[in-house]
């Protein structure tokens, strides 16, 4: 599933576009003022900002800048202002594309594409985390001393999370939050069994742990 935020005072419209990219697993979440959409994207990762120019509160050009001095994100700016020069405006503080309103999501929806399959082809597809842990996030695997780690969906997705804060102290609510396969009402036992089920199968010792650590009060960092 590729995640979305969609930055749009159109409600309408937005659930429109929404609705049709979730057809091509394309989740979307809207944020209908630019403040909230800010918000979205501090709390969780996503891969495609699609942006209005006219929002209230603060203009879309300022929204593109603040965002793109924080976040390597493809921008994709959708507004109906068709002077020259708030595109060539919206290009300048970093938006990587500009689509005029009124357009056929069809094409909103290759355009994504596009900036997604660019961006796969220019990463390294693996990461070493540490001699001994491997992380590819395109084939999905996570491999420890050289042997896949055979990990549930939810596993996965929090040793993948822990790995892309890269030693940062990650909250269970955070985790809870950012792991799609982990239900939103699970407790922070939840957590704590699934992060002891990673911990066994990649054979670190809870007690006097190398990889895993726990945060009293917080949550959990991976030390790289």
């Amino acid at each position: 599933m590729i995640h979305i935020l969609m930055i749009e005072d159109d409600l309408e419209l937005a659930e429109i576009i929404a609705e049709y990219l979730e057809k091509s697993e394309m989740k979307v979440d809207i944020a209908h003022e630019p403040y909230i959409g800010l918000s979205k994207l501090a709390l969780k990762e996503y891969e495609l900002v699609i942006l209005d120019l006219t929002l209230p509160g603060l203009d879309g050009l300022e929204v593109c800048e603040e965002i793109r001095k924080k976040y390597d994100i493809p921008i994709i700016i959708s507004s109906a202002r068709h002077d020259i020069s708030d595109k060539v405006n919206a290009l300048e503080l970093g938006a990587d594309d500009y689509l005029p309103k009124p357009y056929n999501p069809k094409e909103l929806q290759a355009r994504i594409r596009s900036h997604l399959r660019r961006i796969s082809n220019t990463k390294n597809t693996s990461s070493r985390i540490s001699k001994d842990l491997v992380y590819d996030q395109y084939k999905h695997a996570i491999t420890m001393k050289g042997q896949e780690l055979n990990l549930t969906n939810a596993e996965f997705d929090i040793l993948s999370y822990l790995i892309k804060k890269e030693g940062g102290v990650v909250s269970r609510e955070e985790l809870v939050y950012n792991c799609s396969s982990i239900s939103e009402d699970s407790s922070n036992k939840s957590i704590d069994v699934i992060i002891s089920r990673i911990r066994q199968k990649m054979g670190d010792d809870p007690k006097t742990p190398k990889y895993i650590h726990s945060i009293r009060g917080i949550g959990y960092k991976l030390t790289q």
